[in-house]
């Protein structure tokens, strides 16, 4: 016989398992609100009928799973939950890089948003060579063709745009 294989504690457990728990509360709370029931089809065979009931059979499926889920993840009590908590909010760095960018384009356009933003998170990312990093301009710079020129998005100029010689500020509007 062997022996029973060790559970080792998982870092971030107890932080997943909290969040998961509270999600499942937050719908339990709002079940009545959301789902109906109809008053008078209560039969055996109606209650299985009745709208909110299979909504209601998973939300309070998942809050005695999370419940269960968050002991057994505070039992094994793993280390690091915090410096793993820290880790998951680093991903909204990215979110910045994506609002910069929607605020960049109606002032400076597509295209030079485009690529100064492609080159800036070809660097972020760790990309320090010329070839990957003429690759991300050339990647953005293919993706403002495909979508101006081929699929006719309409995006709007930016307003760098109108400080350029008239024949070439309606093209600027009209392809870049």
């Amino acid at each position: 016989m062997s022996e029973p294989a060790e559970i080792k504690p998982e870092p971030g457990g107890v932080l997943f398992a909290g969040l998961f728990l509270a999600a499942s509360v937050l719908l339990f709370s709002q079940l009545g609100a959301e789902t109906k029931f109809a008053a008078k089809a209560w039969g055996t065979k109606k209650m299985f009928a009745q709208p909110g009931f299979w909504s209601g059979v998973a939300v309070i499926g998942m809050c005695v799973f999370g419940v269960l889920h968050a002991v057994a993840a505070f039992m094994r009590r793993a280390g690091g939950d915090l410096r793993e908590g820290v880790q998951w909010l680093l991903v909204l760095e990215y979110l910045g890089w994506f609002m910069a960018y929607v605020f960049a384009v109606p002032w400076i356009g597509y295209l030079p948003a485009t690529l100064i933003f492609m080159g800036a998170l070809a660097l972020r990312a760790g990309y320090r060579d010329r070839p990957r990093i003429l690759m991300a301009l050339a990647t953005g710079a293919g993706i403002v063709l495909i979508f101006k020129s081929l699929l006719s998005v309409k995006i709007p100029g930016g307003a760098l745009y109108e400080h350029l010689p008239d024949t070439l500020r309606n093209f600027a509007i009209l392809y870049l």
